[in-house]
């Protein structure tokens, strides 16, 4: 008899182990997502160059890499979820809601007691569509992640140890991911340099100034090579302007016959 009731007593949960309705236990299930054609654009451009524009901010810590092939880039509008460290409940029950085409930020706190993803999760995303993981946190089953082929996955590191699935958590509302302020609908851009986050409202005036100055860039690009190519006598070199330079180093009064390419 004491052992039955040493056995009820060990099956029973403390109190402090109750799980109560509201915040931790929300789920959004739509938000705005800014225009397809807003979130192709982004492709175009490096993360250096949209880091650049938005004068350095809301670019996550270093630590978060992409743990895929280098040449699987990643692009589109956040799905944001909250776990307590050490638990995925709600990653799973983020792929419920996600719609093909969104990328799944994880904000685990940056803990390193489990993965919160793996294998099967991945699988599954990659299935319904989603353009892949960012984690502030560990994955697990790497090998089999990269047997995806085409799945790409950014995270802090791997861990074999697996979560638990008790929640609490949270699905679409700000997340905290790499230091940087993640809010469903920002559009996520990650490559081989690390992750940025392009605000959804500020997404299309930042869009226009990128195109902008990569216009300006070519076009400079295009100068510069005219004049390279001028100072160093090549044959087919624009012809300039000229600044006669005297043996002394002054002004040599008579240009055509010791002239110096001006830059």
């Amino acid at each position: 008899m004491n052992q039955t009731r040493t056995s009820e007593t060990a099956a029973s949960k403390p109190k402090s182990a109750e799980m109560h309705p509201g915040a931790g236990f929300r789920l959004r299930y739509d938000f705005e997502r800014p225009p397809e054609a807003v979130v192709n654009g982004f492709g175009e451009f490096d993360t250096p160059e949209i880091s650049d524009l938005m004068n350095r901010l809301y670019t996550m810590n270093h630590t978060i890499r992409a743990l895929t092939p280098s040449h699987l880039r990643l692009i589109g509008p956040a799905c944001t979820v909250k776990v307590f460290p050490g638990d995925n409940l709600m990653v799973h029950k983020s792929l419920d809601i996600a719609k093909p085409g969104d990328v799944i930020v994880v904000d685990a706190g940056a803990s390193t007691m489990t993965a919160v993803a793996g294998d099967l999760i991945s699988t599954k995303a990659r299935h319904r569509g989603i353009a892949g993981f960012v984690i502030d946190g560990l994955v697990r089953d790497l090998p089999a992640i990269l047997a995806l082929d085409g799945f790409p996955v950014f995270a802090r590191g791997v861990s074999p140890i697996g979560p638990l699935h008790r929640g609490p958590g949270q699905v679409n509302f700000p997340v905290s991911a790499g230091g940087v302020v993640v809010s469903p609908g920002d559009i996520i851009v990650g490559d081989l340099n690390g992750v940025v986050v392009v605000p959804r409202e500020l997404a299309e005036e930042l869009l226009a100034r990128l195109k902008a100055r990569a216009g300006r860039k070519g076009l400079c690009a295009g100068r510069g090579t005219g004049r390279v190519l001028q100072r160093l006598g090549r044959p087919g070199a624009r012809r300039g302007r000229h600044l006669a330079v005297a043996p002394g180093g002054g002004r040599d009064p008579n240009p055509s016959e010791n002239g110096v390419a001006e830059w």
